[in-house]
C-alpha cells in the first residue's frame, strides 16, 4: 500500500489513490500542500456526519442524473405519438443506446479515478495529461463503435427479433444516432470529470443545457414545424445529436477554458497508450459489468418480440419510465463510491457500515414508495405513451408486476457502487453477472415459456428480490472481514 503524499494529512489517502498508484509507472511527485475545493469535499467525507455527507454529495447530482433521463424519456414521449410501430423501434434501439453509454461511465470511471488521484496531489498537469488522452480514447472508441454499428444495422436488430415492418423504422434512427455517437459519449465522461474537480454545478448546468434543447428541437424535427421538414423518428436521433452536441462544446469549454484540464501538447502515440492502459484497468471492470445490462435488455427484448410489436413497445416504454423512477436513488448511489473510497483509505470502516445502512434503508422506502404510485398511476402513466389498447394492458401488467422489485433492485446497486469503493471492481462485476447471467436471463425464458409476456416480467422480478439479498449478504461479509482486518 502506497504511503501518503502529504506529511500533513497521513490519512487522506484514498482507494481510487491506491488504485492509481498501483497503475502508474511515474514516481509520486511530492507538492506543497493547498486548499482547494476539490481537497476540502474529501476531508468532509471523512469528518462530517455520514448522513449529512451522503444527502449533501447527492443533492447537486440529482439534476445531472434527472437530466441524462430526461433526455430517453422526452424522445420516447415524442416518439410515441407518432404510432405503434415506431415506438417498438425505438424500443429495439435502447440496448444499442446503453450499450455505448455503459462503455463511456465505465471508461470514464477510470479516467475520474486518475484525475481525482493527480488533484489530491495537487499535480494539475498530471490531470490536465489524463483528461486530454481520455476524451482521445473515448473519441476513438466511440468511432470504431459507430463505424461497427452503422455497417451492421440490419444484420444486427434482424437477430434482435426487429420485424421487416419495424427494421427500416431502426435503420433510420441509428443510422442518424450513429454519424453523432461521439456526441453521447463525451457528456458522460466529462461530467465524471467535472464532480472530481469539484464542479457539480457546471457538471448539472452542461447537462440540464442539453435536455433543455433536446425538448425543444423534438417536436419541431419530428413533426416539422418552423420550415423544419418532419422527419419522424429519424428527427428524434437529429434532435438528441444536435443538443448533445451543444452539451458537448459548452463542456469542452469548461475543461479548457474554466479547469484548464483539456491541453494538446505534442506527445509520441506511447504517452497516449500508457494513460489509456491506466484508465482501461481502472475502468474494464466496470464496462464488462455494465455490458452486460444492454445484453440482457437484448435478450428481453427478443423474448417479447414473440408476442408482438405491442409487447416490445411497451417495454421500451417502461424502460424509460423507470430510469426516470430511479433518478433519485441513483444521485445517492452514485455518492456512496467516492464515500466509501474515502473512508476507506482512512480505515474508517464503522462509517462505511453506517453508510451502507442508510442508503439501503432509504432504497426500500423509497421503492415501496413508487411501487405504490406506480401501481396506482399505471393506467395513467400508460396512457402517456400510447393509445394502442393492446400496448396500454402490457405497459400497465409491466409496472404492476416489476415494480415491487425495484427497493431490492436499488440494493443490490447500492451493494455495487459499496464493493467497487472497497477497491473490489471484479466482485461489484461478479454481483451483476449473477443477476443477469444466473438469474435474469433463465427466469425470463422460464416466465415467458409458462406464463407468456406476464411471466417474462415476474421474471424480472424474483431476480430483483433475490440479487437483492445477495448483495446485502455479500456487502455485509466483506465489510465485515475489512474490519476485522482493520483490528
Amino acid at each position: 500500500m502506497s504511503r501518503p503524499m502529504l506529511e500533513e494529512e497521513p490519512n487522506r489517502s484514498t482507494a481510487n489513490e491506491r488504485m492509481a498508484d498501483s497503475l502508474s509507472t511515474t514516481p509520486r511527485r511530492v507538492a506543497a500542500p493547498e486548499s482547494t475545493p476539490a481537497s476540502r469535499r474529501d476531508a468532509s467525507l471523512v469528518r462530517h456526519g455520514v448522513r449529512r455527507t451522503l444527502f449533501n454529495m447527492a443533492f447537486p447530482m440529482l439534476a445531472g442524473t434527472f437530466a441524462m433521463t430526461a433526455y430517453n424519456l422526452t424522445d420516447t414521449w415524442f416518439v410515441s405519438r407518432l404510432g405503434t410501430l415506431p415506438l417498438a423501434a425505438m424500443g429495439f434501439t435502447f440496448p444499442v443506446v446503453m450499450l455505448l453509454t455503459f462503455v463511456s461511465r465505465g471508461i470514464g470511471t477510470g479516467v475520474t479515478a486518475l484525475v481525482s488521484h493527480a488533484i489530491g496531489r495537487h499535480a494539475h498537469d498530471e490531470a490536465a495529461r489524463v483528461v486530454t488522452h481520455g476524451i482521445v480514447l473515448i473519441m476513438a472508441v466511440s468511432l470504431v463503435m459507430s463505424v461497427a454499428g452503422y455497417l451492421s444495422i440490419d444484420f444486427l436488430f434482424a437477430r434482435s427479433g426487429a420485424d421487416a415492418l419495424t427494421r427500416p423504422l431502426v435503420g433510420e434512427y441509428m443510422r442518424t444516432w450513429y454519424i453523432g455517437a461521439v456526441f453521447m459519449s463525451l457528456p458522460v465522461l466529462g461530467n465524471g470529470i467535472l464532480i472530481s474537480t469539484g464542479d457539480s454545478r457546471g457538471a448539472s448546468l452542461f447537462m440540464i443545457l442539453g435536455t433543455i434543447l433536446n425538448a425543444i428541437l423534438d417536436p419541431i424535427m419530428i413533426f416539422g414545424y418552423f420550415g423544419v421538414p418532419a422527419m419522424g423518428i429519424r428527427g428524434a436521433a437529429l434532435a438528441t445529436v444536435i443538443a448533445q452536441g451543444v452539451s458537448t462544446a459548452w463542456l469542452i469549454l469548461l475543461l479548457r477554458r474554466k479547469h484548464r484540464l483539456l491541453v494538446f501538447r505534442r506527445e509520441g502515440v506511447g504517452a497516449y497508450v500508457v494513460t489509456a492502459g491506466r484508465i482501461l484497468r481502472l475502468g474494464i471492470p466496470s464496462v464488462l459489468s455494465m455490458i452486460l445490462m444492454p445484453v440482457s435488455a437484448s435478450v428481453i427484448m427478443r423474448l417479447l418480440s414473440h408476442f408482438g410489436s405491442a409487447a416490445v413497445a411497451a417495454a421500451g416504454a417502461a424502460g424509460r419510465i423507470e430510469m426516470f423512477a430511479f433518478v433519485v436513488p441513483m444521485a445517492l448511489g452514485i455518492s456512496l463510491t467516492p464515500f466509501v473510497s474515502q473512508n476507506y483509505g482512512a480505515g474508517r470502516m464503522a462509517r462505511i457500515r453506517e453508510a451502507f445502512g442508510i442508503g439501503t434503508r432509504f432504497a426500500l422506502v423509497y421503492g415501496a414508495g413508487i411501487a405504490c404510485l406506480f401501481f396506482l398511476g399505471a393506467r395513467w402513466l400508460a396512457g402517456l405513451f400510447s393509445a394502442d389498447p393492446e400496448v396500454v394492458a402490457s405497459l400497465v401488467a409491466y409496472i404492476r408486476i416489476i415494480s415491487f422489485g425495484y427497493g431490492m433492485m436499488e440494493v443490490h446497486r447500492y451493494c455495487g457502487f459499496v464493493l467497487t469503493g472497497l477497491h473490489r471492481p471484479i466482485q461489484s462485476a461478479l454481483l451483476n453477472a449473477i443477476r443477469i447471467i444466473v438469474l435474469l436471463i433463465p427466469l425470463s425464458c422460464v416466465g415467458a415459456y409458462l406464463y407468456g409476456v406476464r411471466g417474462v416480467f415476474l421474471g424480472r422480478l424474483v431476480t430483483d428480490i433475490t440479487v437483492g439479498f445477495i448483495g446485502l449478504a455479500w456487502v455485509s461479509r466483506s465489510t465485515a472481514g475489512e474490519s476485522a482486518r482493520a483490528e
